[in-house]
Parts: C-alpha cells; sequence; structure tokens
C-alpha cells in the first residue's frame, strides 16, 4: 500500500452530543486501529488525516472581531488578518464540542504516530470541505445543504450570530492535490491547516446572496439566536505552513466556482 486517506469520520457537532460514545468509537478508536494497522502491515505508506478546524474549539471567538453589514471579519491589525488562522493557534483550555475533543484525539493520535514511529503521516485541520458532488445536511456541510434549500425551496435555518459567520471553503480538488503534493515528499506527524484561506470564504449572509443570485429563487429561511455550541464565528484558515512546504500547489477554485459548479451539477441530481 503507497497510500491511505483517511476520511471516515462522525462529522457532526450536534450529533455527537447526542452519541457521545459512537462518536468517540468512530473518531479517536477507528483512527487508532487505522494507524496501529498500518505501523503492523505497511509502516512506509503514506497516511492523510483529515482532521477539523474544530480541534481549536471555541479560540477564534475570543479573537478581536468587527461586525460589518454581511460579515464578521477581525480587526485589521492583527496578525490573522492578512492570511488567516495557522497552526499554531492552541487546541486547549477551551470548548470543542464533543465532537470536536473526539478529532483532537484522532488528531494528536496521528501526530504520535507520525514523530514516534516515524510515519508518513499527515494531518489536514479542514475548514468546509465540499464542491460539486457534495451532499450536505442540515447538521453538516452548510453549502451544499444552502444550495438544495435554494434550487428546492426547502427552509433553511440560520444559527446564531446574526447570520454572519465566515467560513472558508475549499473545494475537493484542490484538497485533494494537497494530499498528492505531500504524498510525493511526505512528512512525519506534520499539520497543516486546509481551507480556501483569503482566496475562498463567505458569510452565511453573503452565502445566501450567492444563492439566490445564480438560482433566481427567493430562500425559504427563518433565524434563531441560539448559535451552534462551540461554533465559529469566524474562521479562515491560513495556508502558509502547506504552501511554504509545497510551493508547487496552489488553489484552483474560487467561492465563485464553488458555488457555480455546485448549483449545475446539483440540479441535475434534484
Amino acid at each position: 500500500v503507497a497510500m491511505i486517506i483517511h476520511t471516515a469520520a462522525q462529522p457532526s457537532h450536534d450529533w455527537a452530543a447526542k452519541e457521545p460514545l459512537t462518536d468517540f468509537t468512530v473518531n479517536a478508536n477507528g483512527t487508532l486501529n487505522l494507524l496501529e494497522l498500518t505501523r503492523l502491515h505497511s509502516p512506509k505508506a503514506t497516511l492523510i488525516f483529515t482532521s477539523t478546524n474544530k480541534v481549536y474549539g471555541d479560540t477564534p471567538n475570543y479573537l478581536p472581531l468587527i461586525e460589518f453589514e454581511d460579515r464578521w471579519e477581525i480587526d485589521s491589525s492583527h496578525p490573522y488578518f492578512e492570511k488567516g488562522i495557522d497552526e499554531l493557534m492552541s487546541i486547549d483550555h477551551t470548548k470543542h464540542s464533543l465532537f470536536g475533543a473526539s478529532k483532537v484525539a484522532a488528531d494528536v493520535l496521528c501526530q504520535e504516530y507520525g514523530r514516534y514511529f516515524g510515519m508518513n503521516v499527515g494531518i489536514f485541520r479542514g475548514g468546509c470541505l465540499t464542491g460539486p458532488n457534495h451532499s450536505g445536511t442540515q447538521l453538516h456541510g452548510f453549502l451544499s445543504y444552502l444550495m438544495k434549500c435554494a434550487i428546492t425551496g426547502d427552509h433553511y435555518t440560520i444559527f446564531g450570530y446574526k447570520g454572519k459567520q465566515v467560513r472558508d471553503n475549499i473545494h475537493s480538488y484542490d484538497l485533494v492535490n494537497m494530499f498528492w503534493h505531500f504524498h510525493q515528499n511526505p512528512k512525519q506527524g506534520e499539520v497543516y491547516n486546509a481551507g480556501g484561506g483569503r482566496r475562498s470564504n463567505c458569510s452565511m449572509k453573503e452565502a445566501i446572496n450567492m444563492c439566490e443570485k445564480i438560482t433566481g429563487n427567493k430562500m425559504n429561511y427563518s433565524y434563531t439566536e441560539d448559535n451552534r455550541i462551540g461554533d465559529h464565528i469566524w474562521y479562515i484558515s491560513d495556508l502558509s505552513k502547506f504552501k511554504n512546504h509545497y510551493p508547487n500547489w496552489d488553489w484552483k477554485y474560487n467561492m465563485d466556482d464553488i458555488i457555480s459548479q455546485m448549483y449545475f451539477a446539483m440540479k441535475e441530481r434534484i
């Protein structure tokens, strides 16, 4: 085996709170099983682990954020303003959600197997991973589910933060291309943030406007003040570390590309 890409996970922090034992068994124990089997049977293989930005818990919410008409944004004097949040942000002393906690366990296990056993393990802390074939649900995959509701007229609920919460979105092609570049020259237990960065991000309100514009439909949505526990107000990934290690990699797609491809692909499926 040359390469293993571990993307299997329970991805919803709402669902994890209802089934914490199942969530931890899938996300943490499942990852440990895969790491140990790789060590025993294919120790030279490249192992890619899709972690999550939820390992940072709600620490990003304590950044100096400023409210604009359609989005929250970080203060322009802050080091994260130019490129986003880097891998040095603490994953400790923060509220993660139980999903975030199980992913932290898996994330640290992957680092340890890479560093302690010298295995070629890469940890990719994803922002919103999406693309034209994404099948989002109400609890996970907001952009895909939002587009589905825009096309069908189904009701969509915005949870808190005035609908101005910001996420970066990375196209599935660009993410898989990161994995490919890592495989060409793998590191041992290295951690990388993986997202759309400053190139590809939007707020919930901005995403609704984009979906309405491309579909020509007025969305059927409502707002509730109750944000999801541990949810981020503003999160944009800084990919400088990965780009420094793998300078031949760059994004191919941005938000407009993602929205457009998602609309045309979903219209065919629905």
